[in-house]
């Protein structure tokens, strides 16, 4: 028989193998120092969305982002909100992809809601994007905002949460 026991080389192997998988990692982190948090998210873009005061309470417009394949929805409330931006502060907007299944959401002006036609899910845009009943267990990824007063324009500046079927919401950089 070996002078080593079955747990022992069981133990000596397990602390081998941690080691060899751990060697690439630990030798790439010690030569480029300490990670800051997000170094592996890609920065949004900024997007012009037009002037505040073209807006029309209640009448969304649609536009993407933060690339191409992201419809959202800018929607003027016509009452102030804790995220709203604008000169009344009551300009919010969402991405349009539903969390649940990615279907698009439609903003419904007489119960201020975004609803989901596939599945019946409601969101609130007073809310953050809520979601208030229905299928998805998510919010609404809410896209955030920049109002610049000296020329009433706005601009779409990052998304809050993650946008219906993606690992990252930037997939371009532009």
């Amino acid at each position: 028989m070996s002078g080593i026991s079955r747990r022992k080389f069981l133990q000596a192997s397990g602390a081998g193998a941690v080691g060899g998988a751990l060697a690439p990692w630990s030798a790439g982190h010690a030569q480029s120092g300490p990670q800051q948090v997000g170094d592996a998210t890609l920065p949004y873009p900024e997007h012009a969305l037009g002037k505040a005061g073209e807006l029309e309470p209640g009448r969304p417009v649609t536009f993407n982002y933060p690339d191409e394949q992201s419809p959202c929805l800018v929607i003027r409330l016509g009452s102030p909100n804790p995220v709203g931006v604008g000169p009344d502060g009551d300009i919010v907007a969402y991405s349009q992809l539903c969390t649940h299944m990615g279907c698009p959401v439609a903003y419904s002006a007489e119960e201020k809601t975004l609803r989901c036609p596939c599945h019946f899910t409601v969101f609130d845009p007073e809310l953050k994007g809520q979601m208030v009943s229905g299928q998805a267990t998510v919010n609404l990824p809410r896209v955030l905002l920049r109002y610049n007063p000296d020329d009433d324009s706005l601009h779409a500046v990052g998304v809050e949460g993650l946008i219906y079927g993606r690992q990252a919401n930037v997939l371009e950089t532009a």
